[in-house]
């Protein structure tokens, strides 16, 4: 009996080496695996351990070596560790753009160095990219990728806006104006200068786009032919037209070749979503540099038609398309809105255009808005309306590489235990797993002994 039984106990034996020959191989294999191969899984709220797909896009964007140098001692004594807070931080832009290099200096040990820097405080960080120098004392991803933004834009684009005649104002706090938008293109890098022309003869020589937000009182002839000789010139422009009258600007609608309906905009779908009918919902865009994968909705606030003319003077994108199921109400609002067949013109209603063509060999670009009060401050945190109008700035100053959706910002939440979860914690992890584990191994090897005798 035992004769017969050789030859299994000489197989199992030989078994039991092959397994562990194998067992060997794939923990070397999966130490090359882990060597060559990295992949996360950011299970954090926000996604606060991954980048986003603008701060990525912004970095793709950066030819050559981002320099950081963090002015920051060992230790602080509120926040513990700056550096390995900021190292941990930079780490999720190098693992996207290894070229990005990071060294610390302690203000404490080199002061000279410090002072020298120009940094006011601990855990200070001087950005450098192509001898451009941006100071941050934030640590966050919406401020890093902004700061990384004004840092690819090769040169400070000057954004223009018309005032004097009660139009928005892109430094303005009333909720009519625009001055949370203009916060956001100096935070992107633009210049922002207003032009009276009852100060200055002309629009600035170095005047990256031209802005005319919803004059409240007619433009002066003069005014208005300095505004057309500046579009003969080729200038770039960004008209937001309101309801109401164009206050002398009928001119400009001519020279564009566009006409502007009378009326307001009314899309039942926002009633749908609880908001004013006379909300007009952008979710179709042409396509245009402008709109490229823009798949996100806009909201259009007492939005006014804008009809192309045939012409082979311009080329002409219609840019957002809303009102599917809606109409252009030429009615009084204050009554009950319903649509007038006989009066009224039936959606979908183009509300923005964009148009372009060839002068003295450089491409001009003119973007027309029927409504400026999507960029308000009211209504600028609505829908992706913040996006979509920093996209029309960028491609109108030539920067459509940077049209990106905003960073987001980081929510900085905590995960608190209380003592009775922390001690469940311990238990489960440093008890409990391992008795589990020790047991199966000891009914394993028991099971395996009495086979053995067998």
């Amino acid at each position: 009996m035992h004769i017969f039984n050789r030859p299994s106990r000489s197989l199992d034996r030989l078994h039991s080496h092959l397994f562990v020959v194998l067992l060997i191989a794939l923990i070397f294999l999966l130490g090359y695996l882990a060597a060559q191969v990295r992949f996360q899984w950011d299970v954090s709220q926000n996604g606060r351990n991954s980048l986003s797909e603008a701060s990525l896009s912004i970095l793709q964007s950066l030819q050559g070596p981002v320099h950081v140098t963090v002015y920051a001692t060992q230790k602080d004594a509120q926040f513990g560790d700056i550096r390995e807070i900021i190292r941990d931080f930079i780490a999720l832009y190098q693992r996207a753009k290894p070229d990005i290099s990071v060294a610390f200096i302690d203000p404490t040990e080199q002061p000279a160095l410090t002072q020298e820097a120009g940094v006011q405080m601990n855990g200070e960080m001087v950005i450098t990219f192509n001898q451009k120098r941006e100071y941050l004392t934030v640590i966050n991803e919406q401020v890093f990728s902004n700061v990384l933004m004004r840092l690819a834009r090769a040169e400070e684009k000057q954004i223009v806006a018309l005032q004097g005649h009660g139009e928005r104002k892109l430094d303005g706090h009333a909720n009519f104006d625009v001055g949370e938008f203009g916060k956001q293109l100096r935070t992107n890098g633009f210049r922002i200068q207003s032009l009276n022309f009852s100060v200055a003869e002309d629009v600035p020589a170095k005047t990256a786009v031209l802005m005319i937000a919803s004059p409240q009182v007619d433009l002066l002839p003069g005014e208005v032919d300095k505004i057309i000789d500046f579009v003969d010139r080729g200038g770039n422009l960004l008209w937001l037209v309101d309801q109401e009258s164009l206050r002398g600007l009928l001119p400009l609608t001519e020279k564009l070749r566009l006409t502007l309906t009378p009326g307001v905009v009314v899309d039942p779908q926002a009633k749908q979503l609880k908001a004013p009918l006379t909300f007009a919902l952008g979710a179709s865009y042409g396509q245009h540099p402008i709109t490229d994968g823009f798949d996100y909705m806009t909201v259009f606030p007492f939005a006014r038609q804008i009809t192309i003319n045939e012409n082979a003077e311009w080329r002409s994108v219609a840019l957002v398309e809303a009102a599917q199921q809606g109409w252009v109400e030429t009615s009084d609002l204050d009554g009950d809105i319903a649509f007038d067949p006989t009066m009224d013109v039936t959606g979908p209603v183009n509300i923005a255009v964009a148009l372009t063509r060839t002068v003295q060999d450089r491409e001009q670009r003119i973007v027309v808005v029927g409504s400026g009060h999507f960029l308000a401050n009211t209504y600028l945190g609505n829908g992706s309306n913040l996006d979509f109008g920093m996209n029309l700035i960028n491609w109108l100053a030539g920067d459509e590489e940077l049209m990106v959706i905003q960073p987001r910002s980081t929510r900085d939440n905590n995960l608190v235990f209380t003592e009775f979860e922390l001690a469940l914690v311990v238990i489960v992890f440093m008890i409990v797993l391992p008795l589990i584990f020790l047991s199966s191994g000891v009914a394993i090897w028991l099971q395996r002994r009495r086979g053995h005798k067998l």
